[in-house]
This record gives C-alpha cells, sequence and structure tokens, in this order.
C-alpha cells in the first residue's frame, strides 16, 4: 500500500466544522492531507505532515472536495438545441419536450447511448465532479429503461429508475396503463440496475395518487426514494417527499410556507438546480429562504438536453450565489456535502479522515473564485482516491 502527501495546499476546505477554522467548511490554510488505500488518513498544516510514499505539490493553490452531482440524465440521444432557441425567444418551457429525446433515445445503439454517457461524464470529471447520480427516463419502454440503467451503471453507482417521467405518447390514452407498466414490469427488468426510484410528480407528468403507487412499488423492491418537484408551479410533490421521509426532493423551485416547515422539519434534501432556470428563464429558487428556515440544501446539474444542458457544477455554484442569495461558502457546501446528503452518502463530499481523497485542486488561491471568476476552467486537477481522474 502507498501513500500521497497532498502538501503546499494555500486554502483547503474539508467540509469538517471539526478542523481548521471550525466553520461548516473546515477551513485550513498552508495545509496537506495524506491519502492511503484510496482514503484520507491525515489532515492538517502542511509544516507538520507526515511522511507519505510520493508527494505532490500544488504550490499554494485552493483544495476543494470533488463535486457531488445528485441529479442528473446522462443516458439520451438527440438534441434539442432548437427548444432552447425558441425559450430565448419567448417560447415558455413545458415538460411535453421529453418525449422528443424519448424518440431519439430509443433509436439510438447501445454504443451510441455509451459514448454520450461517456463524453458526458469526462466533462463532468474535469469541471470537479467525483461522485455523480445519473437516472434513465428517456427510453419509457421495459427494454430501453433497463439498458439505460444498464449503461449508467458502467459509469456509477448511483443509478435512478425514472420510468416515472412522463407519460410516453403509445400510453397518452392510458396513462392508468402506464403507471401499471412501470410499477410492473418495468420496475422487475429494472430494479437490478438501480439504487433509487424517482417520479416527475408534476403538471403534466403524474399526479400524487400515481407519484405514490411508483414509490412504493419502488420501495417494495429495494429501492430508496426521490422525487421531482415543484419545478413548473405549486403542487403536492415536496409535502409527499417528506411525509414519505424521501432522502432527497429536487427542483424545489415553487413553495408555499407549508413547504419550507415540512423540509424543515422533515430533514429531506432539497436540491436546487440552477442551471434549469438559466436555460428556461424561469423563476430561481429561493436557496436562501431554505438556509435560513434551517432546510438541508443540495446544488445539482440537472444535466439533461432539455432544460439544463450543463455538466458544470462550477456553473451551478456561481449561479447558486448570484440568483439564489447564497453565500460562496454555502454554495460550495450544497454542490459538495449537501450533493452527498442528498444520496444519502457520508464518505463524500468532504476531505475529513475516513472520507474517499476525492478532491480538485483550483487554479486559484481560494474557493471563493467558483463564484467569483464564472465561466473560467478554474479546476486544474481532479483526484478520485488519490489519484488523478
Amino acid at each position: 500500500m502507498s501513500s500521497l502527501l497532498v502538501t503546499g495546499i494555500g486554502q483547503l476546505v474539508t467540509n469538517d466544522a471539526t478542523l481548521g477554522d471550525g466553520s461548516p467548511l473546515g477551513t485550513l490554510v498552508d495545509a496537506a492531507l495524506v491519502v492511503e488505500d484510496r482514503r484520507v488518513a491525515w489532515v492538517g498544516p502542511a509544516a507538520s505532515a507526515p511522511a507519505a510514499d510520493t508527494a505532490y505539490d500544488v504550490s499554494g493553490r485552493a483544495v476543494v472536495p470533488g463535486f457531488v452531482d445528485s441529479h442528473s440524465h446522462r443516458v439520451f440521444a438527440g438534441d434539442r438545441s432548437e427548444a432552447f432557441a425558441a425559450r430565448m425567444r419567448g417560447r415558455p418551457y413545458s415538460a411535453g419536450g421529453i418525449r422528443t429525446t424519448v424518440a431519439a433515445t430509443r433509436a439510438a445503439s447501445d454504443e451510441q447511448l455509451a459514448a454520450n454517457v461517456a463524453r458526458h461524464v469526462g466533462e463532468m470529471r474535469r469541471q470537479g465532479t467525483t461522485t455523480v447520480e445519473i437516472k434513465s427516463g428517456y427510453g419509457l419502454t421495459v427494454v430501453d429503461e433497463a439498458r439505460s440503467l444498464a449503461l449508467a451503471r458502467q459509469a456509477t453507482d448511483e443509478t435512478t429508475f425514472l420510468g416515472a417521467h412522463v407519460v410516453p405518447p403509445e400510453y397518452a390514452d392510458d396513462p392508468a396503463g402506464y403507471v401499471d407498466l412501470v410499477t410492473g414490469p418495468m420496475l422487475e427488468a429494472c430494479a437490478p440496475h438501480a439504487k433509487w426510484v424517482d417520479v416527475f410528480c408534476e403538471k403534466g407528468a403524474f399526479d400524487e395518487d400515481q407519484a405514490r403507487a411508483v414509490l412504493a412499488a419502488g420501495a417494495a423492491a429495494g429501492l430508496s426514494g426521490r422525487l421531482h418537484a415543484n419545478q413548473l408551479g405549486h403542487g403536492p410533490g415536496v409535502q409527499l417527499a417528506c411525509e414519505l421521509g424521501l432522502v432527497a426532493v429536487d427542483h424545489c423551485t415553487y413553495l408555499s410556507d407549508a413547504d419550507i416547515s415540512a423540509l424543515a422539519s422533515s430533514g429531506t434534501v432539497s436540491t436546487l438546480l440552477p442551471g434549469v432556470e438559466f436555460s428556461t428563464r424561469s423563476p430561481y429558487p429561493d436557496g436562501r429562504r431554505l438556509l435560513d428556515a434551517g432546510c438541508h440544501v443540495a446544488i445539482a446539474t440537472d444535466c439533461n438536453p432539455g432544460s439544463s444542458y450543463t455538466s458544470s457544477m462550477p456553473l451551478c455554484v456561481a449561479l447558486a450565489v448570484r440568483e439564489m442569495r447564497m453565500s460562496p461558502a454555502e454554495a460550495l457546501w450544497a454542490a459538495t456535502r449537501g450533493g452527498a446528503a442528498a444520496l444519502g452518502r457520508d464518505d463524500v463530499g468532504h476531505l475529513g479522515v475516513g472520507a474517499a481523497a476525492d478532491l480538485a485542486v483550483l487554479d486559484a488561491p481560494s474557493y471563493v473564485h467558483l463564484a467569483y471568476r464564472p465561466g473560467v476552467p478554474l479546476v486544474r486537477e481532479v483526484l478520485v482516491g488519490g489519484s488523478p481522474a
């Protein structure tokens, strides 16, 4: 077993409040960390660092935990740039465009889909993301959903069955029949490749009763639940997620006082997806309101070809600061340890002793530059388990 000393760290964000300055970010200056067996074995001042087999001097740069992208749709084919251009001319966003991607995905080969996933994961890694969740949802047949999840599982263990994305055209006159398919043969085929089950609980997609049925069937098959909810307007999804004790509910754009209270008391993570609002010109979620109420907040990309075609967590951090009234520290936490909480993980999203040695070296002296210099490729190197990604 070899060890690695990462030293010369000008600013180290650990996300461990027992370290460094005692803040939630657990920030140290002039720091170092030691990696053994793919995990953090020691953290502290560089001057006190123990010896290791090899050393990597980052020359005063900032180091942050690898981003945890807890919501993405990366198994798809096709392009919806024309729809994006139309939205920029004033056409409102609706969930119906998903069906365009469904048709392209069904027509694509396994090789084409796998290449697309690999391209997106490569983009993600280059921008500092070391843990990613990937959903199905663009196949909407038993065969296409199962193959989507099998391909996603090649890239991550955090895979989500989203057969209940929208009702496909062939079931337009029989949505109840489609729910039966999702909760029966489709779930049976997909469960071996999935960790999570998800539902788009929204007008134009699935209502509360349908969402309950899908989540209950998923739970019976051993899958943990999460929800897309309250993206396009007020609805029952957030309250349902809190009632059922789901780990996370995503979007959370339109929230009532009762929704906020339920999120704060339940502990369900509110995953905010600012790339969606950027791409659709919709109102941004009020991150400040959620944080001030004591809610748990995560940030993710929602990378998909329709409403948020970005794989950049740094962009989402910058948008959270500028548009959702979060501080740079709060946004970084939400994009790292917050994302880990949204996946029920305590081994990633931080750099405390025992955590996975997943980190990003920034070509900057401070994590604040992630929001201060939006659009600039600040991630110089990414280590996963202490090895270059």
